[in-house]
């Protein structure tokens, strides 16, 4: 069984999109399973039917926390099932289903798959992702266009389309909930390929984003999140060297930024401080 995971935060008009994406199943080896992290955003449960589930965060747990929440009971119904987290702005132009059945059955050695996204226009959005621990480089590459393969290794999956084999974990996994949006992925991908995991990305099937505006409402807190998300990373996965010259090259920059894009500018410095705060003893 597959179960797509959706988190809400004011989405409701997306998501009707990506639900209806998948309607035209001619069977029932879905469920989609809805994280409402938005209380107050009654016009969700108007997309609640036999195959969507819809559970209310206490509050807003930010992207991780509401996916731990989802992946937690998708795992108790079915240990077996196949995880797909899917950013609400993001839907198909083809269901997947039988596809991602088969990718599985023939890769049962993969435990966090990517997908190819791709843009309304047809280009690519993501494709996979590289880590430098060397540099603390974390980038966006094109892993997938001129290869043959069904999958391609990879560092890091941005969970705009993150596919979980739950049979691979003897425990259901987590993202660490010390991220509250942004760099959950990386860390994710990263905390469990150290234990051993297969991270690959594919593009035997994949997903069309389409990035709505809503965390740009929000700029200053997009961007704290953000700064204090990537500083945690490099935190955990680099060397104190490189955390600090990655650092230093920030701070300069965020103080440039103050006079053409103050809102920026001190959204950078909030996650600093964020960050600071967090690793004091």
């Amino acid at each position: 069984m597959i179960y797509f995971l959706v988190v809400n935060y004011y989405s409701s008009n997306l998501i009707t999109k990506l639900i209806s994406s998948l309607s035209a199943s001619k069977n029932n080896d879905y469920k989609i399973v809805i994280i409402n992290n938005s209380l107050d955003d009654h016009s969700i449960y108007h997309l609640k039917h036999e195959l969507v589930f819809i559970f209310n965060a206490e509050n807003n747990l930010g992207f991780g926390g509401a996916c731990n929440l989802g992946i937690k009971w998708i795992s108790t119904q079915d240990s077996q099932g196949i995880v797909w987290i899917v950013n609400p702005d993001a839907y198909f132009t083809e269901n997947p289903l039988s596809k991602v059945q088969f990718f599985f059955e023939v890769h049962p050695e993969i435990s966090i798959l990517g997908t190819i996204v791709h843009t309304p226009t047809g280009e690519i959005w993501f494709a996979g992702g590289r880590f430098i621990p060397s540099t603390g480089a974390i980038i966006t590459q094109d892993l997938l266009t001129d290869a043959d393969a069904d999958y391609v290794a990879c560092d890091w999956i941005t969970g705009c389309s993150l596919l979980i084999n739950l049979r691979k974990f003897d425990e259901y996994p987590q993202f660490d909930s010390a991220y509250f949006l942004y760099y959950e992925d990386f860390d994710f991908c990263r905390r469990y390929a150290n234990q051993g995991h297969l991270i690959a990305v594919t593009k035997q099937f994949g997903v069309l984003h389409q990035p709505s505006s809503i965390t740009n409402r929000y700029i200053f807190r997009k961007i704290k999140n953000s700064t204090y998300g990537y500083l945690l990373s490099l935190d955990r996965y680099t060397n104190k060297l490189i955390l600090t010259l990655r650092l230093i090259r920030l701070i300069c920059y965020a103080l440039i930024l103050i006079f053409i894009k103050p809102k920026v500018a001190f959204g950078k410095f909030g996650g600093v401080l964020m960050y600071w705060r967090r690793t004091q003893p």
